[in-house]
């Protein structure tokens, strides 16, 4: 069944989303600065023209912390672009990048392990501004001199911390403040003309700074929540003591995309496959902002959609937006690919092959559509974002925890050159740049979807029942969150239907041997780690009453209660 859509154009009203500050505002009085802090640099929230590329990135050294992607992230709300490399990598390498910061990750490593990673002095002499965070705190203080010590006591969690009047690190934030530690050793002595600048009731030594060579640490997590001014001090490391401009912002990275991608493509054709998700309508409408009419998207409806989506996305998305948008059924040929396959990898493969065989057919027709001026598609565009790249292994070292729909589970032979314009984004980068692009609230608020659909949501094989089944018991669990009011408090939630699994129940006068449907609503920032959200028993009741009266083939719905990790956010 092929269909096509040919629209005007969207709203272009833009909204521009500023970084929630994560602190309270409890100030020190001004002027109670150390005699060699910098001087204090008014932080300009960037909306201008001006390239952020112009700055060079924070570079966070991963020494293998759960935390690494979050320092990152954490560096971006205060409007600085950084990247995240291995510790590893060589120094020269990393200066050759001509970085404007440099911060060392905590790590599960001790100072004194065999093969426990080090730190090149050379990076401490570069001139360029350092920081130092738990693990990277004590490389830091060994490398330069200082001592690092196993002093047989533990500080994990909620710590109580007192800082130094006139840090510049703490300036602005409280004497007396709680911060989140997760150390073994300690260092003992800070190296040579560095003034301690923290301690704790264990540990004497809890930061220390030397600003006249741009060198700071702590041996506490910053980048956490539950560290009540840590964002204040990343952010006084970055603006005040790096001297670094707030330009990462969403119309700045758009300019740089849209620059990016018109030289990447120059007069091609781009097709881009379109789910009514946050990801491939961001994606489309960056893609689309840089070449206009040499877009296509294709919605290919393989029939792993939930209830209602495939006419939202022709009627918010096609007939709303000023893009082409044409849409394909191939219902069949997934489920007939699907046939008999259980094996979770399996079914992401084969989903991910049979995208690409659908879009390769709608390839040829769109050719038809767009090529008789000998137009040529070359393109395809992915709303791959930075989590995807991470959970599939893209980092050095890193664990393939599964194949990603975005990565891993496209075939070698893809006929396209890909064009991922969100590739090194967080999920909250790609709603703000979706609201200055002027994208619907309801799709950019839209909560995340896997690309494989509610494949990866049967546990057993994937057939037309099946999905019947999930598909009526996940309508009732959104109809009812939204009523409730908690969209907005959870991250997602997916709702997961147990085909291979069968439990007896008793329904009227007899007994039912019906299959157990799964909620799992999860509270996240940005999917790389998550908690299970504590919805209010009555809307749980109400859940699970409507699915087991209106879906006679279930007769039992529960709750998973488990984090990522150790479980990751879909069960497939």
């Amino acid at each position: 069944m092929w269909q096509e859509y040919d629209v005007n154009h969207w709203s272009s009203h833009s909204v521009v989303v500023g970084n929630a500050e994560r602190w309270r505002r409890r100030r020190r009085p001004a002027g109670r600065k150390a005699a060699g802090c910098r001087p204090g640099y008014s932080v300009p929230v960037t909306t201008s023209q001006t390239s952020s590329s112009a700055v060079g990135p924070v570079l966070v050294v991963d020494f293998g912390a759960q935390y690494a992607q979050l320092i990152a992230r954490r560096v971006r709300e205060a409007g600085v672009y950084s990247e995240i490399v291995p510790h590893s990598m060589d120094a020269a390498v990393m200066l050759d990048k001509q970085p404007s910061a440099i911060i060392l990750s905590g790590g599960p490593s001790s100072v004194y392990a065999d093969g426990a990673p080090s730190v090149d002095p050379a990076l401490f002499d570069a001139g360029v501004p350092v920081l130092g965070i738990c693990y990277g705190f004590q490389a830091m203080a060994q490398a330069l001199g200082g001592t690092v010590g196993r002093t047989g006591t533990r500080e994990y969690g909620h710590t109580p911390a007192r800082v130094e009047e006139g840090s510049c690190l703490f300036d602005g934030t409280p004497d007396d403040q709680v911060v989140w530690m997760s150390h073994g050793d300690a260092v003992q002595a800070a190296p040579e003309g560095f003034t301690v600048t923290a301690s704790t009731s264990q540990t004497p030594v809890a930061a220390f700074e030397n600003p006249g060579r741009r060198l700071y640490g702590l041996q506490w997590h910053p980048e956490v929540l539950h560290s009540e001014h840590g964002q204040a001090a990343l952010v006084n490391f970055l603006h005040k003591e790096a001297g670094l401009p707030a330009t990462w912002t969403p119309d700045n990275i758009i300019d740089e995309q849209v620059a990016r991608i018109r030289e990447q493509v120059g007069d091609a054709h781009v097709i881009c496959g379109l789910s009514g998700g946050v990801d491939s309508s961001v994606a489309a409408a960056l893609v689309h902002r840089a070449i206009g009419d040499q877009l296509t998207c294709i919605f290919v409806d393989h029939g792993l959609l939930r209830a209602g989506e495939r006419e939202q996305v022709e009627h918010d998305y096609a007939e709303g937006m000023g893009i082409r948008v044409i849409t394909v059924d191939e219902t069949e040929r997934f489920l007939s690919a699907l046939a008999g396959v259980t094996e979770p990898e399996a079914k992401r493969k084969i989903i991910g092959r049979e995208f690409i065989r659908s879009f390769e057919a709608a390839q040829r027709r769109v050719i038809e559509a767009v090529g008789a001026e000998g137009g040529e598609i070359r393109f395809l565009v992915q709303g791959t974002l930075y989590p995807d790249v991470v959970e599939s292994g893209g980092g050095e070292g890193a664990a393939n925890i599964k194949s990603h729909h975005n990565v891993g589970g496209l075939p070698e032979d893809l006929d396209f050159e890909l064009i991922e314009p969100l590739r090194e984004l967080f999920k909250d980068e790609v709603r703000a740049i979706g609201r200055e692009l002027g994208v619907p609230e309801k799709i950019v608020a839209r909560q995340p979807f896997p690309g494989p659909g509610l494949g990866i949501r049967v546990i057993g094989e994937v057939t037309a029942e099946n999905l019947r089944v999930l598909r009526a018991a996940d309508a009732i669990a959104r109809e009812e969150l939204t009523a409730a009011g908690l969209d907005n408090e959870i991250w997602q939630c997916p709702v997961v239907l147990l085909a291979d699994v069968r439990s007896v129940g008793v329904q009227g006068d007899g007994r039912t041997y019906g299959h157990p449907i799964v909620l799992r609503p999860v509270s996240s920032e940005d999917a790389m780690t998550a908690d299970w959200t504590r919805l209010p028993y009555d809307v749980l009741a109400r859940i699970s009453s409507r699915i087991t009266n209106s879906v006679p083939e279930v007769n039992r719905v529960v709750l998973d209660c488990t984090s990522k990790p150790p479980g990751t956010i879909e069960w497939e």
